[in-house]
């Protein structure tokens, strides 16, 4: 423990804000100790779990905000009496977890960089390429003296970690020659999140390939285009070329059930009782994760904010939730009204969704030995040898979120299923499973995984005198680059997607993102 903890800011006190609040108090030293967040039921249930547990007194002056520009108002104000020599002025904030919806990371983390803060961005960066490369523009200046990090949960999980030593420092299976990788995001958990929920329209958010699966995308760059060593001076595998098909498929009117006739709301609709996405089966029932099960997390904590005000008792909270699933919108109702909240007692076929619901994105890489690595290779190419990856995200599947995976190598084949992983060795015939740790359920430990390694570069940079680039290489694990690379990889494939075609990447590259650091 380091006699100063690093003191951590939490801006948005929604479902990931919690998890990160959570993860900060039992997987590092961390102290959180502000919260940003305009729902006032949110923001002082934070406070009372997270920051300030003697309900006997107030918590300190800046324990929370209503918005997060009060904060950096405040903040300002507070450094201006600190270096005024202010005896009494409150110890400030060392990091900032970003929580906030997608769409408002980019004007949160702006504001923010003047301050010269540790920052770790839930994912995605922004919902723009133009805002994650300005982004990127801003924060690039900061790394000599803070590190920075984004939400890609899945490397930090000990599963994947695993994975990647197999393949790359162990070579279990010679040199990778594809990969087939799958997100199963779950028939019910894509009704709730991209039917009724924040991400389900494009031009109010972004594609589901960005909102639900940069970090896959991430993961297969990680595997197969990032240099082994986060501090290695080898260069990364740059694909040649990406195409990507996909659409909305199922969730739409004309797959509406013919006996819910005109109904728009499940509470009013005949077919309720035997459909699967009824919302009373989904947010009442013990079916899934609903209220009769007691459970006060996702996606109840969602669907009813306040649910934890109710103290456990489920026929209090019934009528309430019953109220919420009731809410409805029709013609008469302003777009701007529909657009800014969720509906989640809303028909799944009479929505206004539109991202995609089965997506494929295919990666290929060209040869592109180094010269300066061939005494290191069996062959002539080594790791940096023509190589595929193929990633398929699916709505219409009961494994939610229980990512599984396919490697082909030169000498073996891996599969992984986010708990499990299975080496086939082609020249011994034998095969070998690996069991890693499972920390926690949220993503597989990545939760746990990616906050203890955030505050530990923060603590190193704070108590201990390291480089921040020294922290963010062996903590963090990725460089900005790396963060943009990944990011980019989403818009280009959904260039490829909405134009049917194959892109190269250089080309794209260079017309769309070209000099980061320019």
């Amino acid at each position: 423990m380091s006699a100063k903890p690093p003191r951590v800011l939490i801006i948005g006190a929604g479902s990931r804000g919690r998890v990160y609040g959570r993860c900060t108090l039992q997987s590092s030293n961390g102290v959180v100790v502000t919260v940003c967040e305009p729902d006032d039921y949110k923001r002082n249930e934070y406070v009372r779990t997270f920051i300030w547990t003697d309900h006997n007194r107030p918590p300190p002056k800046g324990s929370s905000f209503a918005d997060w520009r009060d904060f950096v108002a405040w903040e300002i104000q507070r450094r201006e009496r600190e270096a005024a020599g202010d005896p009494d002025v409150p110890e400030g904030v060392d990091a900032a977890f970003v929580c906030v919806r997608d769409e408002m990371h980019h004007e949160v983390v702006m504001a923010l960089a003047p301050l010269n803060l540790h920052i770790m961005c839930e994912k995605p960066l922004a919902t723009t390429l133009a805002d994650c490369v300005d982004m990127y523009r801003a924060m690039a200046p900061l790394q000599s003296s803070k590190v920075f990090s984004v939400g890609h949960v899945l490397r930090y999980s000990p599963h994947n970690i695993m994975l990647r030593k197999l393949l790359l420092e162990d070579r279990a299976i010679g040199e990778v020659l594809s990969i087939v990788h799958t997100e199963p995001v779950g028939f019910w958990h894509f009704a709730h999140s991209y039917v009724r929920g924040n991400w389900r329209k494009e031009s109010a958010t972004a594609p589901s390939l960005l909102t639900k699966s940069c970090h896959d995308m991430d993961i297969i760059l990680w595997l197969l285009c990032s240099p082994e060593s986060p501090s290695s001076s080898e260069p990364p595998h740059i694909p040649s070329e990406i195409m990507s098909t996909g659409s909305l498929q199922f969730f739409r009117r004309s797959r509406k059930p013919k006996a819910a006739g005109a109904a728009t709301n499940c509470l009013s609709c005949p077919a309720e009782p035997e459909c699967m996405y009824s919302s009373k089966r989904v947010y009442e029932s013990k079916r899934h994760q609903g209220l009769e099960t007691g459970n006060t997390r996702w996606p109840m904590s969602v669907v009813l904010p306040d649910i934890e005000s109710f103290g456990g008792d489920i026929e209090q909270a019934r009528p309430e939730l019953l109220r919420r699933l009731a809410e409805d919108y029709d013609a008469s109702t302003p777009q701007s009204e529909i657009d800014a909240r969720n509906w989640f007692g809303r028909c799944v076929f009479e929505s206004d969704n539109d991202v995609c619901d089965e997506q494929v994105v295919t990666i290929r890489w060209d040869e592109d030995p180094l010269p300066s690595a061939q005494h290191a290779y069996k062959d002539s190419v080594g790791n940096r040898g023509a190589k595929q990856a193929t990633f398929h995200m699916i709505a219409q599947t009961k494994r939610q979120c229980h990512r599984f995976t396919y490697v082909y190598g030169t000498t073996g084949e891996i599969y992984a299923d986010s708990r499990t992983i299975t080496v086939e060795d082609f020249r011994t015939g034998t095969q070998q499973s690996y069991h890693p740790k499972l920390e926690s359920l949220g993503h597989g430990g990545g939760d746990h995984g990616i906050t203890r390694q955030f505050i530990l570069a923060v603590d190193r940079v704070k108590n201990h005198g390291w480089p921040a680039p020294r922290a963010q290489r062996e903590f963090i694990g990725c460089s900005l680059e790396e963060i943009i690379r990944s990011h980019a990889m989403v818009f280009a494939a959904e260039e490829a997607r909405t134009g049917k075609k194959i892109l190269d990447w250089k080309s794209w590259w260079d017309e769309k993102v070209g000099a980061i650091s320019a």
